[in-house]
C-alpha cells in the first residue's frame, strides 16, 4: 500500500478533542415522550452557575416535573431539579432555580407564538454537553388525552409483535436451507 494512502494516526490533543467534540447526553425525559404529542424541536444553551456544571458532569440532573416559559422575549426554564454539588460551600446554587435558555430572536418569537395557542406548552426532552457547553432540547408539545396514550402504547406493542415474529421467521427460514 503506498504512503499516501495510509492515514496519520491521531494524536493525544486530537483524540481528546475528539471525545470532548461528541454529544454526551445526561439525561432524557421519557414521561415527555408518553405524555405529550411533539412538535417542532429547538437546541438551546443553558445559562448556569460553576457548581451547576459540576453537579451536570456527575449525571445529576431531573427533568420529571420541567417546563419552559417566554417571558418578556425571554426563554426560561422551570423546575429542572439540579440537585446542589456535594462538595459545594456556601455559595452552592438552589436545586429548583428557574434557568435561562440561549436562542436566537427568531426561535423565541416562534416560540410565544406556538405557545400562545391553547394545550401547547414547551418542555425539555435532553440535556447534553455538545462541545463543552450544557445543551438543552426543547419541543413545542401537546398534552395527550388519556385514549392517546393508551393507543400510542397499543401500536407499540403492535409493533414490538410484529418484529418478534419477524425474527422468528427470519431465524426459522435460515436454518433450513
Amino acid at each position: 500500500m503506498p504512503k499516501e494512502w495510509k492515514k496519520p494516526k491521531p494524536t493525544e490533543g486530537q483524540r481528546a478533542r475528539a471525545a470532548s467534540d461528541a454529544k454526551k447526553t445526561i439525561a432524557r425525559n421519557k414521561k415527555a415522550r408518553h405524555d405529550y404529542q411533539i412538535g417542532e424541536t429547538y437546541e438551546a444553551g443553558l445559562v448556569l452557575t460553576g457548581t451547576e456544571v459540576k453537579t451536570l458532569r456527575m449525571g445529576r440532573v431531573s427533568l420529571a416535573e420541567a417546563f419552559a416559559t417566554v417571558d418578556d422575549g425571554e426563554v426560561w426554564l422551570r423546575n429542572v431539579n439540579i440537585p446542589e454539588y456535594e462538595f459545594g460551600t456556601w455559595r452552592n446554587h438552589a436545586a429548583k432555580r428557574s434557568r435561562k435558555l440561549l436562542l436566537n430572536r427568531k426561535e423565541i418569537t416562534r416560540l410565544a407564538k406556538e405557545t400562545e395557542a391553547t394545550g401547547r406548552t414547551i418542555v425539555p426532552l435532553s440535556i447534553y454537553f455538545k462541545d463543552g457547553y450544557a445543551k438543552v432540547e426543547i419541543a413545542v408539545a401537546t398534552g395527550k388525552r388519556d385514549w392517546d396514550k393508551r393507543r400510542s402504547i397499543a401500536e407499540r406493542d403492535a409493533n414490538r409483535e410484529a418484529q418478534r415474529a419477524l425474527r422468528a421467521r427470519n431465524r426459522l427460514g435460515s436454518g433450513r436451507r
